[in-house]
């Protein structure tokens, strides 16, 4: 049950690289040059806002292998986090890597690079208080929209919600089994350019094997693997870029554009990663390795209509039961309830 709104606020106490706002997305403007950004896992970043009651592409704070650490201030908030295999901690108690908790003012909770995955999403159950930019919060650094003036999040911003409390236990694991995904096939439909390949270069970018490159980020991940060479020449007409389309450039190796694409592009595009799947990519990290499949635009919306299936199935929070107490939680707790002195 929500309780009436209230304004508190998120101190960003730390901030590694990559700490941006993003939404679902500025989209409708890629006719005139501007990108949509969003979230480079848009299923992570719905499963956040979801288990907090907010829409699917809410404002959510993304995080990347940089890490952030955050307080709250003149109330509290109650937060969700999933994505990529993060070390949580709050107050230096160590919490499951998908979870909802309640943040109470001068807690401190710090978000590190984990096991696995490059991303993982912050929502707070509210409403960012700040100005949009082209109706969205999406930060595109490269351009200066969005976001905290167009900029990532740094230590010292302080961001406002309207917020309600949720009626919950004060940590919850977050249930989401589509969360644990392997990342050793990444499903493409070929095309729009397949044709400037001949078939034996088609058949060496689906039997790779491909490792994302150190070379990637918001814009792009470069691959790393076998070298294709051009049937036709390897410039064409601009034209529109999708997110998860595959450009091969003259020097033959592939570039997958992401969330901080260019709007256009001159290069030959092998093919397109689904929707799906792009989420996947996203959370390799440099030297994963991976192949390609490719499946039909029937087989892309078939899976794309499962993903929503599941979403649409809500999320399920479980209530955090330690079955065993470590010696780093149990000196995070404060045991002493208070003083009692004695006169002699």
């Amino acid at each position: 049950m929500m309780a009436a709104a209230s304004e508190a606020f998120v101190r960003v106490l730390a901030a590694g690289p990559g700490a941006t706002l993003q939404d679902a997305g500025r989209h409708g403007y890629l006719r005139f040059g501007v990108t949509a950004a969003g979230p480079m896992d848009p299923l992570a970043h719905a499963t956040a806002n979801l288990a907090v009651g907010n829409p699917a592409g809410a404002t959510a704070i993304e995080v990347s292998v940089g890490g952030l650490e955050l307080t709250a201030e003149l109330g509290s908030l109650t937060i969700a986090i999933a994505g990529g295999e993060f070390a949580l901690s709050l107050d230096g108690r160590p919490l499951p890597p998908a979870v909802v908790l309640n943040l109470e003012e001068g807690a401190v909770l710090k978000i590190r690079a984990g096991s696995a995955g490059s991303w993982c999403y912050l929502a707070v159950a509210g409403r960012l208080v700040m100005p949009k930019v082209l109706g969205s919060h999406a930060t595109h650094t490269r351009t200066g929209f969005g976001g905290v003036n167009g900029r990532a999040i740094i230590a010292g911003d302080r961001l406002g919600f309207e917020v309600s409390a949720v009626s919950q236990p004060s940590i919850s694991t977050i249930v989401a089994p589509w969360l644990n995904r392997r990342v050793d096939i990444i499903r493409v439909v070929l095309g729009p350019q397949h044709d400037y390949f001949a078939d034996d270069q088609i058949a060496a970018f689906l039997a790779g094997p491909w490792a994302v490159s150190a070379r990637s980020d918001r814009m792009a991940y470069f691959l790393d693997g076998p070298r294709l060479t051009h049937a036709r020449g390897y410039n064409i007409v601009s034209d529109g870029i999708a997110m998860g389309a595959i450009q091969v450039p003259g020097d033959g190796r592939p570039i997958v554009l992401m969330a901080d694409r260019q709007s256009t592009g001159g290069y030959p595009k092998i093919a397109t990663i689904i929707g799906p799947d792009l989420g996947r990519l996203a959370q390799a990290r440099p030297g994963t390795v991976f192949r390609l499949a490719a499946v039909s635009i029937d087989a892309a919306v078939a899976a794309r209509r499962e993903e929503a299936a599941l979403l649409a199935r809500g999320i399920v929070l479980e209530p955090l039961v330690r079955s065993h107490l470590s010696s780093e939680f149990l000196l995070g707790l404060n045991l002493i309830d208070g003083v009692v002195g004695a006169e002699t």
